[in-house]
């Protein structure tokens, strides 16, 4: 009976993180574009263009002719094209917290839970056939690629301060928990997972392009190895 308490309780409370899931937050919009198919096209085929095409080159008005609309439609949705790209970084790791929730949720061991968050952090990222109209692995790359024009801004601090930067903070937070459930001690918790996330997506960069950067590009898993190792030696107590 206890057991079966228990294991209700953690349903419960995966439900109740599961309800605030790729969910991004309405100051990084003007119209939400997951109610209307316009929105969703807006989303899906920006994703494209930024990957082929680069932020800098990438245009509202280009975007319009792909989607055979007009630029005052996507304004509608985003005021320019850097909310966009904050948008599109919000909604990446909103999602990759609901990974992270879905791999650790019922699993008594601290060390378990770690391990697959980290996982999730530093291996290549596999389509999710259940978002139709998102690629998130075309939207890593964007990250990897991008993720400096969405925080490196004269305006960081007015965005954080309004909420731009909640859902990465999710992810940060979440995994510092988790070290912090292994080793209550380790005194760097939210250094160490932001050097982890930041140090994969770069040694990621160099396997795409300067692989001559870094060890054994062509060997499955050698990061989220290397990374996991990483990890345990430091906060080992």
């Amino acid at each position: 009976m206890i057991v079966i308490l228990l294991y209700l309780h953690k349903l419960i409370l995966f439900m109740e993180d599961l309800s605030l899931l790729i969910k991004v937050g309405s100051q990084l919009y003007t119209k939400n574009p997951d109610s209307s198919d316009l929105g969703r096209k807006i989303i899906s085929d920006s994703i494209l263009m930024i990957n082929k095409l680069g932020f800098e080159k990438f245009t509202f008005k280009k975007l319009s002719v792909q989607i055979n609309s007009t630029e005052s439609s996507i304004y509608r949705y985003f005021e320019n094209k850097h909310q966009l790209l904050v948008y599109l970084a919000s909604w990446y790791w909103s999602w990759v917290y609901y990974k992270i929730v879905l791999a650790t949720v019922n699993i008594d061991s601290g060390t378990t839970k770690l391990k697959n968050a980290l996982e999730l952090l530093t291996k290549d990222v596999i389509e999710d056939e259940s978002i139709s109209y998102i690629n998130e692995k075309v939207l890593y790359k964007i990250i990897i690629s991008e993720s400096a024009k969405v925080i490196h801004t004269k305006n960081v601090d007015k965005e954080n301060e309004i909420g731009c930067f909640e859902s990465y903070k999710k992810v940060i937070n979440k995994v510092a928990d988790l070290i912090l459930e292994v080793n209550p001690d380790f005194n760097y918790a939210h250094m160490l997972v932001t050097t982890v996330i930041e140090g994969s997506q770069q040694q990621q960069y160099y396997i795409d392009h300067l692989p001559s950067l870094t060890d054994n590009a062509k060997v499955e898993d050698t990061m989220a190895t290397f990374y996991n190792e990483m990890v345990f030696k430091m906060i080992k107590k």
